[in-house]
């Protein structure tokens, strides 16, 4: 497949500043830098809007912009927490007035799937619009359907991406379950020492894919594969291996492997041992002391990934062993919680 354009709203204000002036937070949760939505959004429609609903739409209108495409073929969507703001609104509506005169708005904006439906509506778009709700493999299955469509010539493009937000309640609930580190001076430290927890963190990245060239795209999109809870680290390079494999690359053609550190000892753990063994001697990144830790971060990984092949311009601050070379195959592997595994692989068109 081919990426034919992509945009994204996350903790960082853009690729080129990522290269010059990556954004620092104090303390362990990292918030979306929002744009003016004016600017991508018809304000009559912004204030009827939640903050998730307005970053993926921006996020997803930014994306065709950038292509000059009015009306994808279809429109696929990822998230693992959906509308969590309007769920939190709706419930305590519900609470406060003891289940009796609820205003509807916050109830239908709750569902999972009114990021995609607003897209929609806002582009008039009757095409196929299907959103999944897969936990750490959320994105990945919104890739996944959008590849088959586009293999199976349904459709000629397609409109995909990954979404999930924090909330203040959101942030607390995990903290209880020990998610999130409780000393950390910033974002930029994630990663010295070994302790358990991460850093919470939120975005939306929107991808065009197209199974034909178009002469400008961000860079081809070769696969991308899921595996679930593997039993080793034997397992876990048996499943890279079949990867590459199956692409017909071997680990000597990787020119960047991006892994998905999180700072937690446990998680950091699989990454390490990987790197004394398949990934040894090449060059690595890591991403998520950018973006933070949740389900769909991938999209940011990929979003990443697909500036940096179209670009040829790699950010220093996400280095584990610098890149000598403008990286023409990337290969993402991530893992959300050890559960959900993914693997990506992007060349240069």
């Amino acid at each position: 497949m081919y990426i034919q354009a992509t945009a994204g709203i996350s903790p960082q204000l853009s690729f080129e500043r990522l290269l010059s002036e990556p954004a620092v937070y104090t303390g362990n949760r990292l918030s979306c830098i929002e744009p003016d939505y004016t600017q991508l959004i018809d304000p009559k429609m912004i204030r009827r809007m939640s903050r998730i609903i307005k970053m993926g739409v921006a996020a997803a209108m930014d994306c065709l912009k950038a292509s000059s495409t009015e009306m994808p073929g279809a429109v696929i969507t990822g998230t693992a927490y959906g509308c969590l703001a309007d769920t939190e609104t709706f419930l305590t509506k519900m609470v406060e007035n003891g289940e009796e005169l609820l205003t509807p708005t916050a109830f239908i904006q709750s569902t999972h799937n009114t990021v995609g439906a607003q897209i929609a509506l806002l582009l008039k778009c009757h095409n196929y619009n299907n959103t999944f709700v897969h936990r750490g493999f959320s994105f990945e299955s919104a890739l996944l359907d959008a590849i088959t469509l586009l293999k199976e010539q349904q459709v000629t493009t397609a409109l995909a991406g990954g979404i999930d937000e924090l909330t203040a309640t959101s942030y607390a609930l995990l903290s209880r379950f020990g998610l999130y580190k409780k000393h950390i001076a910033d974002n930029t430290s994630l990663y010295n020492g070994k302790s358990k927890g991460t850093i919470a963190g939120e975005g939306a990245a929107f991808f065009l894919l197209a199974a034909q060239p178009s002469g400008n795209d961000y860079a081809q999109l070769n696969g991308v594969s899921t595996f679930y809870k593997p039993g080793s680290i034997a397992e876990i390079e048996k499943n890279i291996h079949g990867f590459l494999s199956a692409h017909a690359v071997r680990m000597e053609d990787i020119d960047l492997v991006i892994t998905g550190h999180n700072g937690h000892i446990q998680d950091d753990a699989v990454y390490e041992q990987l790197a004394s063994t398949v990934f040894e001697g090449k060059p690595a990144a890591r991403f998520k002391h950018l973006c933070g830790e949740y389900p769909t971060a991938t999209a940011f990984a990929l979003w990443l990934a697909a500036n940096m092949v179209k670009t040829g311009l790699v950010p220093s601050c996400f280095f584990i062993n610098p890149v000598t070379i403008r990286p023409r195959r990337v290969l993402i592997y991530n893992h959300y919680q050890n559960t959900h595994h993914a693997l990506y692989l992007l060349s240069a068109c």
